[in-house]
């Protein structure tokens, strides 16, 4: 975050550098600030509103995983830890995960790695989504990206670096990599952490199984696209709430949102930082400037990230136990 702020600064005193604007006068705290006040209220809240169904969506998706496994859970059990997993990520990257699993596994006595498994295939069905998405977002901006590409990007040798060669690369990195793990698999199954890896295996089979045995699994599939429907839709209407990228359209909201999501699957407390760099990057290509798409990219950090998950968190925390202890009392 602190590197994201401090590249995006420099330029924004460039930028006023060369329109005159005098040092003392020219501050991206105060246009942050600025730029907070002039949010239409009635996009936030309805991006407030779309975070909290999405999540409906996931808890109801994931109670859907527990029956054929034997076990019924309670939808506000899963719902609240949904949130508190929300609000441990705020603290470390991926501590989200262990917190929810185990929250649902101690109120709804469960073993743990049954509950693990079941979010191996939560995770699996975002990862699937992601990719429909992210072909959806190249199908219909995919020119607007290379465009960008060509136009900014050089190599060494000053020439543009080509769709091609961009291509390439990254099939070489991806070959080198699972050319070393093929290689090196026989020591690599003999380590530690593959044998703990092996064993959780097991435990997560029952819960992978799971989604095979489903009683409606189209209602599964509905869920699924309903969460990342609600994802877009976040995204679009908080362009919509902040004036400098209020004129983009629907099909550009996909490809910013592609960026927005790549930078929370980076690992970073809450997707701070990488959110916002690869958001800012996402806006660049509409001709949005980075002290701009800083903003914007703060107003929909702080409106989630900070503000719900931690209101949302720390909700979660009081109601679960005195939720749980009300229902063992009956």
């Amino acid at each position: 975050m602190t590197l994201v702020y401090r590249s995006q600064n420099a330029a924004f005193m460039e930028q006023c550098g060369i329109d005159g604007i005098p040092t003392d006068k020219c501050s991206l705290t105060d246009k942050l600030l600025a730029d907070f006040s002039t949010i239409h209220l009635g996009w936030l809240l309805s991006v407030v509103g779309a975070f909290t169904l999405s999540n409906v969506f996931r808890a109801l998706r994931w109670q859907m995983m527990f029956p054929p496994m034997g076990y019924q859970t309670k939808f506000q059990n899963g719902f609240l830890a949904i949130l508190l997993g929300y609000f441990a990520n705020l603290g470390l990257p991926r501590m989200g995960e262990v917190v929810r699993a185990g929250s649902l596994a101690r109120y709804e006595k469960i073993p743990l790695e049954k509950v693990v498994g079941t979010m191996v295939v939560d995770r699996l069905m975002d990862f699937l989504c992601l990719g429909v998405v992210m072909g959806l977002a190249f199908a219909f901006q995919g020119g607007t990206l290379l465009q960008f590409l060509s136009q900014n990007t050089t190599d060494t040798t000053g020439d543009s670096i080509t769709r091609d060669q961009i291509i390439y690369w990254l099939i070489g990195v991806i070959s080198i990599l699972l050319l070393s793990v093929w290689l090196l698999r026989f020591k690599l199954m003999k380590t530690k952490l593959f044998i703990i890896f092996e064993g959780l295996l097991l435990g997560f089979r029952d819960g992978l199984r799971s989604v095979f045995h489903l009683e409606k699994p189209w209602l599964f599939i509905l869920y699924s696209v309903g969460i990342w429907v609600m994802f877009y839709f976040q995204c679009y209407w908080n362009l919509l709430a902040f004036p400098p990228t209020a004129q983009l359209g629907m099909q550009a909201a996909i490809m910013v949102f592609v960026f927005g999501t790549l930078g929370f699957v980076i690992p970073s407390p809450g997707g701070m930082g990488t959110f916002h760099a690869l958001t800012i990057a996402g806006l660049a290509l509409y001709g949005v400037s980075g002290s701009d798409g800083f903003s914007y990219a703060n107003i929909a950090f702080f409106t989630i990230q900070i503000f719900y998950n931690i209101i949302g968190g720390i909700i979660s925390l009081i109601l679960l136990p005195i939720i749980n202890k009300v229902n063992a009392d009956k």
